[in-house]
């Protein structure tokens, strides 16, 4: 190559028109790069607060239980990573917010069964009511969970035990148990043996715990002793219970059905004083936890023909208490029954966000229908892919 076609080659490289970031000072540079930083902080902190508030479940479709040991001495952190390594929390961050912002400290070690499709509230709740002090897959306990029906027990009796699913069911309506029982506990069955139409009269009764049962030598002493137990938490309740106005029979019927239907103690005080009110106005309570176990099914969303069954549990046709009990309520739901909230502020109606667990609660039928229609999509939506779940399995 010549000098002067060396040249030539200079200047035209030289005078090429330069990218627009070969024009850039480095002041420029700077300036973009500080503001790229500020973007990046303002998104970030912008996640971290939608991430922090979302409460939501890992997983809504997966209802598979998991145990979970959260060990002793466990901080709010170290709970959240367990329960993050276990695979039933979406998000660390959630849960401790959410802990951190009802100043919860009363959160308990143990060992707990959860599954991905609970929300972060739900999770909160299971661990300040409390776990096993032994591992709950253990074939020699048995246990009782809140808001578990005689059949949720039984199926678990017939798995871990000696003792069949059907021999504990029978005993559960057994009369001649029933008698046993009610001599031996006085004053906790005196309402219960009067009601009519009941499925199990034992349902309701059966307190949520964890049992031994090879100290059972008979399926009705494994039953005996979780009435045992029920009967120690009831006992000191029983003058309440009385000045309450109600029996034993209808505070445990309305205690299943706040267990079910709220999802910590605050939304349950408030549900409970929602159904009183409605007892007083003496509307049917129109409870989709009743009409389930009226028609023994588990399916998230009901049809306009369940709700007009006949079976006297459906109290969206019959007004009033029921037969008795749909589950076997935790003392927590009890106490949030003689202990109702808000009751003065007149609520009918209440709706829950199925996605959030949020519980939106109505003075009137007209602003009932409209947060109901305001959550329509949602709730059909997570309905459809819990019941999809459920019959998948």
């Amino acid at each position: 190559m010549s000098e002067n076609e060396y040249t030539s080659r200079q200047d035209q490289q030289a005078a090429a028109p330069k990218h627009w970031y070969q024009r850039l000072s480095f002041v420029q540079w700077l300036l973009i790069l500080v503001l790229a930083l500020i973007l990046f902080g303002v998104g970030h902190h912008i996640y971290v607060q939608h991430d922090e508030k979302n409460y939501a479940a890992l997983d809504v479709k997966n209802k598979k239980t998991k145990e979970v040991r959260i060990k002793d001495g466990s901080s709010t952190q170290m709970m959240a990573q367990t329960l993050k390594k276990d695979g039933v929390l979406r998000s660390k961050r959630a849960f401790n917010h959410y802990v951190t912002s009802h100043n919860y400290s009363d959160l308990k070690a143990g060992y707990y069964e959860l599954s991905p499709n609970m929300t972060v509230q739900q999770i909160v709740t299971a661990l300040r009511m409390g776990g096993s002090a032994v591992p709950t897959d253990s074939k020699n306990v048995v246990v009782v969970r809140e808001g578990e029906t005689v059949d949720n027990i039984a199926k678990e009796v017939g798995e871990k035990t000696t003792f069949s699913a059907a021999s504990f069911r029978k005993a559960a309506n057994d009369p001649k148990l029933f008698k046993t029982l009610q001599e031996q506990y006085p004053g906790l069955f005196d309402s219960a043996a009067k009601a009519k139409h009941v499925r199990y009269h034992l349902e309701g009764y059966l307190y949520p715990a964890t049992y031994t049962w090879r100290d059972a030598k008979t399926v009705d002493d494994l039953v005996e002793m979780m009435v045992q137990q029920e009967y120690i938490a009831l006992q000191p309740r029983f003058q309440t219970i009385k000045k309450s106005g109600m029996t034993i029979q209808q505070v445990l019927t309305l205690a299943s059905l706040v267990e079910r239907e709220g999802i910590d103690n605050d939304s349950r005080r408030t549900i409970a004083g929602v159904f009183l009110n409605r007892i007083d106005a003496k509307m049917p309570l129109q409870s989709d936890i009743a009409t389930k176990y009226a028609l023994k099914t588990n399916r998230t969303n009901l049809t306009n023909k369940d709700v007009q069954s006949d079976n006297p549990y459906n109290l969206y046709k019959f007004s009033g208490y029921g037969p008795g009990p749909f589950n076997n309520p935790s003392v927590e739901s009890i106490d949030a029954v003689l202990h109702p909230k808000d009751r003065d502020k007149g609520y009918m109606y209440f709706v829950a966000n199925l996605k959030t667990g949020k519980v939106y609660y109505s003075q009137s039928y007209d602003d009932h229908l409209g947060k109901s229609g305001d959550l329509e999509a949602t709730n059909e939506s997570v309905g459809n892919a819990a019941d999809s779940a459920n019959n998948a399995h």
